[in-house]
């Protein structure tokens, strides 16, 4: 599993605190939580990234905060909702790693768009979600089974990451929403594949060069293959089936490559 996608990978934490409004403020309008905890296994069964078990180890976050904590942005859903879009909902005022994980504030902007989140964020009713790519991590693939890994899935563990945004998120529509992080990646592919608005305005945030990058990761046939066995000495098993998705041709592919490139050059001829 050491070939899994690293670069524009989306969790989740579908908990209320992972995005919380201080009350005890005047305004009510400071935003904050952790987005990312450490040391807790999650299991990761994704068409796009494949299935395992994966954590964060302390410090995965500490070089990039230090580094690009100005370029670090706070979105709604990741710019997909179709009204906000990529419009920022505060600046990352404070962003740290403590035990627990990584934890923020950001004290909201004052704007339309953003008043229209506060009653669902009072009540308790977004989780929070960060993209990042990773950097560095270690897999150990176990020979048995263990209270954390009943399947005996590979295992990840995080060590170094590139964080790139963070901000709540609508919890998702499946009864076990409460445990916890998930994987949003395929979600997040699949609005590149099929959502022509969000391509652009992802376009406009990442560039072009990162929209192809991701598009040209993705299996032309819509599904990420078994991984190949390792030889061990402990017991056999069958690999995982993969979740599934609707199948991806390659000239649905090349055709979405080329509106991006459409849209990108349409985009750059209104601005000049």
């Amino acid at each position: 599993m050491s070939d899994a996608p690293t670069d524009n990978l989306i969790r989740a934490r579908y908990t209320p605190e992972a995005a919380t409004l201080r009350a005890d403020e005047e305004s009510g309008r400071t935003l904050f939580g952790h987005f990312a905890v450490f040391d807790t296994w999650t299991e990761i069964d994704s068409w796009y990234e494949g299935t395992f078990l994966e954590r964060i180890a302390p410090g995965a976050f500490t070089r990039t905060i230090q580094e690009r904590a100005g370029s670090i942005r706070v979105l709604y859903d990741h710019g997909q909702d179709p009204t906000i879009g990529n419009k920022p909902l505060g600046a990352p005022d404070v962003l740290r790693e403590e035990a627990a994980g990584v934890y923020y504030e950001s004290e909201l902007f004052d704007a339309g768009y953003v008043n229209d989140l506060l009653p669902a964020l009072r009540s308790g009713q977004l989780g929070a979600s960060f993209r990042f790519s990773v950097l560095a991590d270690t897999w150990v693939d176990p020979k048995k089974a263990y209270a954390h890994n009943p399947k005996a899935l590979p295992e990840r563990t995080i060590t170094d990451t590139d964080l790139y945004e963070f901000g709540p998120v609508t919890f998702p529509a499946y009864a076990d929403a409460s445990a916890g992080v998930r994987s949003a990646t395929d979600s997040f592919i699949d609005r590149l594949l099929h959502d022509p608005q969000f391509v652009a305005r992802f376009t406009e945030r990442a560039g072009l060069k990162i929209v192809e990058q991701v598009l040209a990761g993705v299996p032309a046939d819509g599904h990420t293959p078994d991984p190949q066995p390792e030889a061990t000495d402990g017991p056999s098993r069958s690999p995982h089936q993969p979740a599934q998705r609707p199948p991806l041709t390659r000239e649905r592919q090349l055709e979405r490559l080329a509106q991006v490139t459409a849209w990108a050059t349409a985009a750059s001829a209104r601005s000049a």
